[in-house]
């Protein structure tokens, strides 16, 4: 039996891509990304601020409204120019969703990836029944000080979970029922549970849940 006898769909389970048009544009432009085939994926383009719904094989059975929002972060490291600074930029290259039951109202915000806590965002966090949040590194320096890296959390595009400028220090005085961290790299160590000293300020944060190790 030859490879060409196969389907394109035939071991592969079919699947919805969405993302903003600039990401859209990055995959388009890169042939490795063609392995996610045209006929077994389909893109779907998502605007910023414009709700869609998510559905599976039934559309008319969608329960989920997403709305998408741009937060502060920078371009992927592979899409860095050698030698320049890459920025931060609000301009939908970074985004979060806020996800929401049509049914119940039910509702969370999802932020993997933030690199400041604009007045802006802490207004539409503020009052959430649950966040989750970038928590990549405690401290801004981390990686440096244990000599495991040689960026900061900021170079990275991300905010730390620690001090006076931390998300902890930014979510504490917005009402958010319930604060979950993740995104949690291993040298944070609000991830370990074996250390003896977890910080007292991250057991007053709420909690956390590591979803990877990066």
């Amino acid at each position: 039996m030859r490879l060409r006898d196969f389907s394109p769909c035939a071991s592969v389970h079919p699947f919805v891509l969405c993302a903003t048009s600039e990401v859209h544009a990055v995959l388009a432009e890169n042939s490795i990304f063609r392995v996610l085939a045209p006929d077994c994926v389909e893109r779907r383009v998502v605007h910023l601020e414009k709700p869609f719904e998510l559905s599976g094989p039934d559309p008319g059975a969608a329960t989920l409204t997403v709305t998408a929002f741009a937060v502060p972060g920078k371009v992927a490291l592979w899409l860095e120019e050698p030698g320049r600074e890459p920025g931060i930029y609000e301009d939908g290259r970074t985004i979060g969703l806020e996800i929401a039951d049509k049914a119940t109202g039910a509702r969370f915000f999802f932020i993997p990836g933030c690199a400041a806590m604009t007045p802006a965002l802490k207004e539409r966090l503020r009052g959430a029944p649950l966040v989750f949040f970038d928590g990549t590194l405690w401290r801004d320096d981390e990686m440096i000080r244990l000599g495991v890296g040689s960026k900061t959390g900021q170079r990275m595009g991300h905010m730390s979970m620690a001090g006076d400028d931390g998300a902890i220090a930014a979510l504490r005085d917005l009402a958010v029922a319930r604060k979950v961290f993740l995104h949690i790299n291993n040298t944070n160590p609000s991830c370990s549970r074996i250390r003896p000293s977890t910080p007292s300020q991250w057991r007053r944060a709420g909690r956390s849940r590591m979803t990877g190790w990066s």
